[in-house]
């Protein structure tokens, strides 16, 4: 199932059998609550294209000890919206989840105004946030079901690229097992990992957890200095956390991602994946530059 209607169907079977639940949407993806809006009126709020609006909304209700479920567009609901983000539920403590679509470059089609390969680095500005990028239907439901019983912020990024096999713990999971490099995969990379990295002696690391960041498992695995970061948004995101995993162990990181270039056509998502060298070609070619061709 495509992962945005496992979220709007989730979204919606939460609000019916939780009343500390509500959905706050700003038109994005209305066409699949209809149902729910008209049975919970009070919980199914559309505030029209008003993003501010919709970021305030969701703190108010939190406020008053509601859980809310947030959701527009990534680059509306984070980059537009991210002074009401950092005041209305970082300032004032309170928690939600906040579910952006359409990124990196879901909807490439529509330009730069919906491409958003900046979300993640700039939740990433704000203390204690989760941020989760599930990358396939399965992966939806239980994070966003997750996220939902939890407390404190969280930001989910429903994205149309998927890895073929869900893997719905918290953590790293460890895809591949090897001698040599460790390579972390964040997020719906992992099947263009798993292309690039085949017949390399390499352990292969794969969360859609991104915050907090699980530094046991990867110090558990290394096995080499050689560590790799591969995520699907700007490049460096998450090589602070490595960083500071890793220390006091001696190691040496490439950090693959969004590059900071951008690609002034509009394309479709895979031209601007290949563009920024996170399909397999790409990824392999950098691991070549960094390991030396066919080393592991």
């Amino acid at each position: 199932m495509n992962p945005r209607i496992q979220f709007a169907r989730t979204a919606a079977d939460l609000v019916e059998t939780d009343l500390s639940v509500a959905l706050v949407y700003a038109e994005i993806s209305g066409q699949f609550w209809g149902d729910v809006e008209r049975r919970h009126p009070d919980r199914v709020i559309n505030v029209g294209i008003r993003e501010q609006l919709l970021v305030n909304v969701g703190a108010g209700l939190a406020l008053t000890g509601m859980r809310p479920i947030v959701h527009t567009f990534g680059s509306f609901l984070v980059e537009r919206s991210f002074e009401q983000v950092k005041l209305g539920f970082g300032h004032q403590d309170v928690g939600g989840v906040l579910v952006g679509s359409g990124g990196s470059f879901d909807i490439a089609s529509g330009g730069r105004t919906h491409q958003v390969p900046g979300d993640v680095a700039l939740m990433d500005t704000l203390p204690g946030v989760h941020v989760h990028a599930p990358s396939n239907s399965r992966e939806v439901d239980v994070v966003l079901r997750r996220a939902v019983a939890s407390d404190g912020l969280h930001y989910v990024r429903v994205v149309g690229q998927t890895n073929a096999v869900a893997h719905a713990g918290e953590g790293f999971h460890v895809v591949r097992r090897g001698a040599g490099a460790t390579v972390i995969a964040l997020g719906p990379v992992l099947d263009e990992v798993l292309a690039a990295t085949e017949g390399r002696d390499v352990t292969v690391l794969y969360a859609h957890g991104v915050r907090p960041f699980d530094a046991r498992t990867l110090r558990s695995v290394l096995a080499a200095p050689e560590v790799v970061l591969v995520e699907p948004w700007l490049v460096g995101t998450s090589a602070h956390v490595v960083a500071d995993a890793l220390r006091d162990v001696p190691h040496r990181l490439l950090a693959l991602g969004v590059r900071r270039e951008e690609l002034r056509r509009y394309g479709t998502a895979e031209d601007h994946v290949r563009a920024h060298g996170l399909d397999a070609a790409g990824i392999a070619r950098s691991l070549d530059g960094f390991l030396g061709a066919g080393a592991a």
